[in-house]
């Protein structure tokens, strides 16, 4: 088996774990710690919780331990992704560095800038900084990377996920080419691949699990949840997380709980707490300061259940996790490795439990392919009887109870109208304005019907609207004729027309002619053509002869 005085590590560095109370790398620190003191670059795969953080700072530490640090040029660099990871890095460095005069600086946000200009102004051994915060200072000249030696990618598909990708391009071109560079990544996505080939020399590849593939020494499961009503969803789903974490009782030392939303892991936590569980939230949007305080309590014992985003599913090396609990089927499920990862450290056994509800289970099938297993389902500890037991909203209504589809009547028209009292009104009005004004009978007739009921049958128009008197149909002939929009565009073709036409229907256009001749054309509206016209009379005179 081997051991890590095996490895050829400094001395000091050898001391320093001892007193950190290990003895045997794991298979990522035997991999790539031998080749990395050689001084190639180095890529490493391995699943998270294996190990990569030592398997970068331990041969770090032995190749700086001969050199000086001059002002604003740190002689190495190291990218992660965030806060939490780097401090993580750091508190690493500080545990093996013990017995070294090495100096390193922390440059992260939510931290003063004047604090860390301070510490990069005397010169630092080892630079350790997110993406975002590296180049603000680069951007103000307070940084300068051209003396950079070694240079580490940590959690580099993380870095992918949240988009640091072109920071990190634009990074290695800052650095000088003869750099020495570790890459470290749970998994291998195909831009993080065209990265590696671009900016890594003939890399010793290291890869000691599977990609993208849990612990074995993890228990997992999930629960299938639906919610009995759709606005009761999010208080069902938070009893069941609640009936979950009573039902691990005293194997439960310790949990974190995953969200996918940052408001989700503000109202979980409350709602535990208002129950009488020990819980505290964490997410990006908290202070750094609230944040630090919260990992410290949880890693100290104070705080049993830690409710998290997916900012602590990286970098949060706490070794005495024993439940993970997902309140979410993660949107990616590469994420799902990461944050079972924090159970089940080193060596240890870990149980994760999954809440997967109807709109998650595409994205539970992603997870199950990519881990290459199924998750065991488990019951619900509530129950299902109330989930399957109908609910007024949520029931069907009896056949009898449906309400029967129908249509309006102002949408079918006043002719199917039971009671004529729309028509009557308008019956009276048309007879008064044929007595007191004949000329403007008919036209204000029209106008009316047209107003009230404009899909009203002919025939039942035709009934109820009076017939106008001799001496008004004929005064009001020419003036008809004289305001009609035909007339205006060609008055003798229309007064050979108006002879032929049946009578109009005051019910709408063109609904109310007469059948008592054969000269109706369809689909050709008020503008028959004169010679049409008189191609159908010369006709009809045939056939009557």
């Amino acid at each position: 088996m081997t051991k890590f005085t095996d490895l050829n590590l400094d001395k000091k560095v050898l001391k320093a774990i001892a007193d950190a109370g290990y003895e045997t790398p794991t298979p990522i620190q035997a991999g790539a710690i031998p080749p990395a003191l050689e001084g190639r670059d180095v890529l490493g795969i391995a699943q998270t919780g294996t190990g990569k953080t030592a398997s970068f700072t331990l041969p770090m530490i032995t190749l700086l331990g001969r050199g000086r640090a001059r002002a604003r040029m740190p002689r190495s660099l190291v990218l992660c992704p965030t806060r939490e990871l780097a401090a993580q890095v750091a508190e690493n460095f500080d545990t093996y560095t013990k017995y070294h005069k090495l100096t390193k600086a922390l440059l992260i946000g939510g931290v003063s800038f004047k604090e860390q200009d301070q510490l990069i102004d005397k010169g630092v051994d080892v630079l350790i900084a997110t993406p975002g915060r590296l180049l603000d200072h680069f951007e103000r000249g307070k940084l300068i990377l051209s003396d950079v030696k070694v240079m580490v990618v940590d959690e580099a598909d993380r870095m992918l996920d949240m988009g640091f990708i072109p920071d990190i391009e634009r990074i290695f071109g800052m650095t000088p080419f003869t750099r020495q560079t570790l890459f470290f990544s749970a998994t291998m996505a195909p831009e993080i691949e065209r990265i590696t080939n671009t900016f890594l020399s003939n890399p010793a590849r290291i890869e000691v699990a599977r990609q993208a593939t849990s612990g074995e020494n993890i228990k997992q499961n999930v629960v299938m949840f639906k919610a009995s009503r759709r606005e009761r969803s999010a208080t069902e789903k938070r009893d069941l997380l609640r009936a979950l974490i009573n039902a691990e009782g005293e194997t439960l030392q310790n949990g974190i709980i995953f969200c996918n939303r940052k408001t989700d892991v503000d109202i979980v936590a409350k709602s535990l707490a208002k129950h009488g569980f020990d819980a505290a939230p964490i997410h990006g949007d908290l202070d750094q300061s609230k944040r630090n305080a919260t990992l410290d309590a949880f890693r100290n014992g104070a705080l049993k259940i830690l409710v998290a985003s997916d900012v602590a599913a990286r970098g949060l090396d706490v070794p005495s996790v024993t439940h993970v609990f997902n309140f979410d089927v993660p949107g990616h499920a590469e994420d799902y490795v990461h944050r079972i990862g924090r159970t089940g450290r080193a060596g240890r056994d870990g149980k994760a439990i999954m809440i997967c509800e109807p709109r998650d289970e595409k994205n539970f099938a992603d997870v199950e392919r990519l881990i290459g297993k199924e998750i065991p389902r488990l019951e619900n500890p509530l129950g299902t009887a109330a989930v399957e037991a109908p609910t007024p909203e949520g029931a069907e209504a009896k056949p009898e109870d449906k309400p029967k589809r129908t249509r309006s009547r102002a949408r079918r028209g006043a002719a199917k109208s039971d009671t004529p009292t729309a028509v009557e009104p308008q019956s009276a009005d048309q007879n008064t304005a044929a007595q007191n004004a004949p000329k403007a009978a008919e036209p204000a007739a029209i106008e009316t019907v047209e107003a009230t009921a404009p899909q009203a049958a002919p025939v039942a128009v035709a009934t109820e609207a009076p017939a106008p008197t001799e001496a008004a149909t004929q005064d009001a002939a020419p003036e008809a004729r004289t305001q009609s929009r035909d007339d205006r565009r060609n008055e003798p073709r229309d007064t050979e027309r108006d002879d032929k036409r049946a009578p109009r229907s005051r019910g709408g256009r063109g609904r109310g002619r007469a059948r008592d001749d054969d000269n109706n054309v369809v689909g050709l509206g008020d503008h028959l053509p004169t010679f049409i016209a008189m191609s159908f009379e010369e006709r009809r005179e045939a056939e009557g002869n």
